[in-house]
């Protein structure tokens, strides 16, 4: 008994007569593929950690460590236990810590734990009760793209 049956390659087989097909439905839209975004949240550099070097970011920093540079955001918060030795842009600020250096900025508060040694150029500030500033304080409509006035040089007396 053979298991296997030969048939002929050319043969049309059995005709059906079927009803005309319906046209196939059109596929559903496929997603757009998803593009990658960073996920916007705060960036916090921990009090354990030193950075120097330039910080730059559209995002929100949070620094609660050293940096020796200069810091560049959208929101910046100096935490009571940092230190930072350059000058801060940024739209909104809290400086809780120590900052030696210019400061510019939309809205700027220096909370009762702040110190800060060096000019202030804002839109908006505040100073909470207790809160150290040695520097100058200047008021601008446009403090973050405002050219730092130049500082008259040091007169020496000699007698």
């Amino acid at each position: 008994m053979a298991m296997f049956g030969k048939t002929r390659i050319n043969d049309p087989g059995p005709r059906l007569t079927a009803e005309p097909e319906a046209p196939a439905p059109a596929p559903a839209p496929q997603p757009a593929p998803e593009v990658y975004r960073p996920r916007s949240g705060v960036s916090v550099l921990s009090a354990d950690l030193t950075v120097i070097g330039n910080l730059n970011t559209e995002g929100d920093i949070q620094i609660e460590g050293v940096v020796e540079g200069d810091i560049r955001a959208h929101l910046v918060t100096i935490g009571e236990s940092a230190t930072i030795r350059g000058e801060i842009v940024a739209e909104d600020m809290v400086i809780n810590g120590r900052v030696i250096g210019r400061v510019r900025g939309l809205k700027i508060r220096l909370t009762s734990t702040a110190l800060v040694e060096g000019d202030i150029i804002h839109k908006t500030i505040a100073i909470e009760a207790g809160a150290h500033f040695e520097g100058s304080v200047q008021r601008h409509d446009d403090p973050i793209n405002a050219a730092p006035a130049a500082r008259p040089a040091p007169r020496r007396i000699t007698g």
